[in-house]
């Protein structure tokens, strides 16, 4: 039986369950445009710039848990999609990201379009290759599908030249047996968690560090057991690097994340002797800072990854725990039972109590300095917080990348969220990865109210999203926190202690004159769209939204002004 190369890919993407394709096309994919006229299977969904594009498949993967494939036009398109792959890449995101090449009649000429795609990827993939056999497609996908969700998970990327892509394929000579992946739930070694439970029933003051593999591994309860057995604070990484929720925010042992700078990481885990690190990079740092060592030197590390790169990479470890985090969280807390004397199981409980009561009371004061804000016009960003706080629903899925606005996770500080594997933060930095993230979520998750929060910097990297939210009617309640500023530059330049910078002078910093209007823009790309100032009418229109069934904008001027008269 004969078909193209093209449709070949598409049967095969289908047969594993791929449901979506996002997309920005151009030339160099127009058999694939042509293919997918009639294809029933799988929805494209088209986006209007790369990066929305390829943050959708990000945000579209991270919910479902599979792999999120999208096209892209061929090197000025790559171009364009580098910062939302570079952002995959950080996340571990399993991204199948293809690309079309110039005819391959044509490559000696060095053709308009044309240039080396693989060599510019290969830093921030897992796997890239551009096929050259047609009979060699169906290995090609399930090699990019399988790689892309083995641990650690990441993207990987395919150029395909165009020819190839119409090239006619005589399928019965070939195996089209679809990407089957295994099981990945490997278990740690015995011995390895035999000591490593030892270590952490001996703690007199035990504390655990995670990270966002813990959540993307379906582990969250693993790590509640050990967590509660241990009577252990479980503190997640600073805003900087926290990406996804692996730990109850309503727990009594729900900690505040981890401050930005050595010095402050430092004196936050000064009172600890043992610290688990689950599922997490230790540590990324953003400025450097004086001492150059965030952990306190008397501190006794155990770490859980399943990849064996993270293990003591930057820290030597006492224990060393290879394996997928649910079984090797569950086996742990299978052995801290055993090792446990009485005595530490008392310790233990009177540990958990009095960290619960600190959390209770950090958790009041951060609402209660909310609470004191109100009256400031424009509102301040704990004041927006606490508004929306206010009127989330329990299966809300949020996606955050306005750093300055959400506080350090405030959701998670004052136990707003109650469902942690309904968060998505920035990891990687390239910006304008929320907006097509919040929309790749909704489509993964359409029986969840999705709500982005976004600063107004952020936005106009990914705006034509906006686009994409209205064609294909996908209600996401979007929150536009407007400082008219770059304020996290600013506070980083402050940080650097740079001399205009303290002086409160800056340059290139501010989005003004003119200002944008985000309301105009937003309608203008068919988003329905309010402005507000006020802190129950912010409530108001978001609850309203929540519960909508299209798309909607809300902006907030957000600021540091003075208290009205």
């Amino acid at each position: 039986m004969a078909t193209t190369a093209i449709q070949l890919t598409l049967d095969l993407l289908a047969g594993c369950g791929v449901r979506f394709l996002f997309g920005n096309p151009g030339t160099t994919e127009l058999p694939l445009s042509d293919a997918m006229v009639a294809e029933r299977r799988i929805q494209y969904i088209l986006a209007l710039q790369e990066i929305p594009a390829v943050a959708m498949a990000d945000g579209y993967a991270q919910a479902s848990g599979t792999p999120g494939v999208v096209n892209v036009h061929i090197c000025c398109g790559l171009g364009n999609a580098m910062g939302m792959i570079y952002n995959a890449f950080r996340e571990g995101t399993p991204l199948v990201l293809t690309a079309g090449q110039q005819d391959r009649r044509m490559a000696m000429e060095e053709p308009i379009l044309w240039g080396d795609m693989v060599a510019a990827v290969r830093p921030w993939t897992k796997w890239a290759v551009e096929v050259q056999r047609a009979a060699d497609v169906p290995s090609v996908i399930r090699r990019a599908v399988q790689t892309a969700m083995a641990p650690p998970t990441g993207p990987v990327f395919i150029s395909m030249p165009v020819d190839l892509q119409m090239e006619a394929v005589d399928t019965s000579a070939l195996d089209l047996t679809p990407p089957r992946l295994p099981d990945f739930c490997v278990r740690p070694p015995e011995e390895a968690v035999r000591r490593a439970a030892a270590v952490l029933a001996a703690a007199r003051s035990p504390a655990i560090l995670v990270g966002s593999r813990v959540c993307e591994a379906g582990a969250i309860d693993e790590l509640v057991a050990v967590a509660q057995r241990l009577g252990a604070p479980v503190l997640h990484e600073a805003t900087t690097s926290h990406g996804r929720a692996s730990f109850p925010s309503t727990h009594p042992l729900a900690a505040a994340p981890l401050p930005f700078w050595s010095p402050e990481v430092r004196e936050r885990l000064a009172e600890f002797d043992v610290v688990l690190v689950a599922g997490m990079k230790l540590m990324q740092q953003y400025i450097h800072h004086e001492p150059a060592r965030p952990l306190p030197e008397h501190i006794r590390l155990v770490q859980i990854d399943d990849a064996a790169w993270e293990l003591g990479k930057n820290y030597p470890v006492e224990v060393g725990l290879i394996g997928h985090p649910r079984p090797a969280l569950a086996e742990l807390d299978a052995a801290l039972a055993a090792a446990m004397t009485p005595e530490a199981r008392r310790a233990a409980a009177a540990r958990a109590a009095d960290w619960g009561r600190r959390h209770a009371a950090l958790r009041e004061s951060l609402r209660a300095k909310a609470q004191s804000q109100r009256d400031l016009r424009p509102m301040t960003p704990l004041c927006v917080m606490e508004s929306l706080a206010r009127v989330l629903p329990d299966d809300v899925a949020i996606v955050e990348e306005a750093p300055t606005t959400t506080m350090g996770g405030y959701f998670e500080r004052v136990g707003a969220l109650k469902d942690p594997r309904g968060y998505f933060a920035q990891r990687g930095w390239a910006l304008g990865w929320g907006l097509g993230c919040a929309l790749g979520v909704k489509l993964a998750w359409p029986e969840r109210p999705v709500l982005a929060i976004i600063g107004d910097g952020s936005a106009m990297y990914g705006i034509p999203a906006l686009w994409t939210a209205a064609h294909y009617r996908l209600p996401v309640t979007i929150v536009l926190a407007n400082n008219s500023e770059y304020k996290i530059l600013k506070d980083c330049a402050q940080v650097l202690g740079l001399p205009e910078a303290c002086a409160d002078r800056f340059l290139g910093l501010d989005v003004t004159d003119p200002a944008i209007d985000y309301v105009k823009l937003s309608e203008s790309l068919g988003v329905a769209a309010c402005r507000v100032d006020e802190p129950d009418e912010l409530s108001d229109q978001v609850r309203r939204s929540l519960a909508a069934d299209a798309p909607r904008l809300i902006e907030v001027p957000v600021g540091r002004a003075k208290k009205t008269s």
